[in-house]
């Protein structure tokens, strides 16, 4: 399969296996149309706590806000879930890692494993405390901003709007540079829930935790790979450095491949 590319919003994008179409800021900005499966409504989704103490609240905080979507519950679990470096994502979860990743330029990432064309199977969050650490991030608004919208991406959604220079939307899928706003880029707005409905508004035939397969295996040992470079994301379709945001696709055939948003550091 050949993934494309779909405006979705001014400046941001999503990867489709269809055609191109583009649309005004705060339109559509599903991520394509990729989606966790399911069989009702609402679906519980984890969210794997694999942050030190110091991401904790923010975790919780994204899952509060997330959840109050009526077409998905997401639910923080704790224990020891693997590396956090690799930050190796489980069938039917969510990773959610922090670590000093390095200079690696960017603040973070959030990947989706795609099985069968459209469905979302397994996902990871990476923060890089890198830059964290610098008094430019280091602040209750951006901390909200980054996990809020890398846990969003999963969800199957992309940025309302990526040009950094425009007025806040007030919702963390909005990029920008000043999150405290006013208005405040720190969590879902209504927009973001009515995306959701319209993700979710079909239902699926099976759900993502029953999917098994070879297919399957190869986009966990893809994603569990190092995965903190460009190198390992696959290639850039779509942004830059420069502009803040990049897609990445790692096509693995068959339908299955991963997809890596990453939000860059300015």
């Amino acid at each position: 399969m050949r993934f494309r590319l779909m405006a979705a919003g001014v400046g941001a994008t999503a990867l489709i296996a269809t055609a191109l179409t583009s649309a005004p800021a705060q339109a559509n900005h599903a991520w394509s149309d990729y989606h966790w499966a399911r069989t009702s409504n609402p679906f519980a989704l984890k969210l794997d706590n694999n942050v030190t103490s110091g991401w904790s609240s923010y975790l919780s905080t994204a899952s509060s806000d997330w959840t109050k979507s009526d077409k998905l519950n997401t639910s923080v679990q704790s224990g020891s879930f693997g590396s956090k470096s690799t930050c190796s994502p489980t069938t039917g979860h969510v990773e959610v890692c922090n670590s000093t990743y390095g200079n690696t330029g960017w603040l973070g990432v959030a990947s989706i494993s795609i099985t069968t064309g459209d469905h979302i199977s397994r996902a990871y969050v990476k923060i890089n405390d890198t830059y964290f650490n610098q008094a430019q991030y280091n602040t209750v608004p951006y901390k909200h901003l980054v996990m809020c919208q890398e846990v969003g991406h999963t969800l199957g959604l992309d940025h309302q709007d990526t040009n950094q220079t425009n007025p806040n939307l007030g919702t963390c899928m909005d990029y920008t540079t000043n999150p405290a706003g006013p208005p405040s880029n720190e969590h879902p707005n209504s927009h973001d829930y009515a995306e959701l409905d319209t993700i979710y508004a079909h239902l699926d035939s099976f759900n993502t935790p029953t999917l098994v397969g070879a297919a399957a295996a190869e986009a966990d040992r893809a994603q569990g790979a190092s995965n903190e470079t460009p190198a390992a994301w696959g290639k850039l379709i779509e942004g830059s450095a420069s502009r803040g945001a990049g897609t990445f696709v790692r096509d693995l055939g068959n339908g299955n491949a991963t997809i890596t948003y990453v939000t860059w550091a300015q």
